[in-house]
């Protein structure tokens, strides 16, 4: 399956996700809630503590994927469910695409009882150095922070409330369709981009197979993105995945013969 091409040429798509690997935009999210009931059969991780602040989403910047490369956020899948982790939780990249189910605690006055709200992380939340992490340092080291538009976090709290004590925890993620992998490069160099990913969600290996070839190790480039230099023009390409939690997708055949650099073509999804 085949979707339209972006609307960016292959060079100004690079430039862009270049500019992105050195900004910290944050993400324009927000998203439906649940009550945290109706996932406990598929919690990977107990409650935590953190926090998290939220901002006005009316910056044209937040329908971009920032430090994950995911581009524009309802192309690759995410819509506007999404959050930026502060460096103690986006690990260099390891938690794009993770999930995280995020509930307010403690702060009675501003909580909504009984509310959660499910996020995918897109983003960085990029420390300042300038101010103590207790003092306005938000996602200096060591501290657990999460950045959410007002949209998302008015879900969960009454905005009043400002920087909230919060409870998170990783779930599965589930996904509508397949995989995507959006091809990007030129001749011998291929780059590509794997969003919608369900179940664990992030993606920690890739491996790439032509018709011509055995399977290919990928290396992460950055966020999501992976890259490989072989000239893999005129061939089927097919794919292997794996997540964090140890799970394994093989999708053969997921670009045809004559695929073509900034298309992007689905593959098979992740059980969740």
């Amino acid at each position: 399956m085949t979707l339209p091409p972006p609307t960016q040429s292959p060079s100004s798509l690079c430039c862009f996700l270049l500019a992105l690997l050195f900004s910290s935009t944050f993400l324009h999210l927000a998203g439906a809630h649940r009550s945290s009931s109706t996932l406990s059969s598929t919690v990977l991780s107990e409650w935590r503590p953190a926090r998290a602040s939220y901002y006005a989403a009316t910056d044209p910047r937040d329908t971009v994927g920032g430090a994950c490369g995911y581009g524009d956020l309802g192309r690759s899948g995410y819509g506007l469910a999404t959050v930026g982790l502060s460096s103690a939780l986006f690990e260099k990249g390891l938690a794009c695409g993770g999930c995280y189910e995020v509930r307010c605690v403690e702060e009675l006055r501003y909580c909504i009882p009984g509310t959660s709200i499910v996020l995918t992380a897109t983003n960085f939340c990029a420390p300042n150095y300038g101010l103590p992490s207790d003092a306005g340092g938000l996602c200096n080291p060591p501290n657990s922070h999460f950045v959410m538009p007002i949209a998302a976090f008015e879900k969960i709290a009454i905005w009043k409330a400002g920087i909230l004590p919060i409870q998170y925890r990783r779930i599965k993620c589930i996904r509508e369709g397949g995989v995507r992998f959006t091809i990007q490069g030129r001749r011998f160099f291929v780059a590509v981009l794997i969003s919608n990913v369900a179940g664990a969600g992030d993606v920690t290996a890739v491996k790439v197979k032509g018709t011509a070839t055995g399977w290919l190790q990928m290396g992460r480039n950055w966020g999501q993105n992976w890259h490989i230099g072989a000239d893999l023009r005129g061939q089927p390409l097919s794919f292997e995945l794996s997540t964090s939690d140890g799970v394994t997708l093989t999708s053969y055949n997921v670009a045809p013969h004559g695929w073509s650099f900034g298309q992007t073509y689905v593959g098979k999804q992740f059980p969740f």
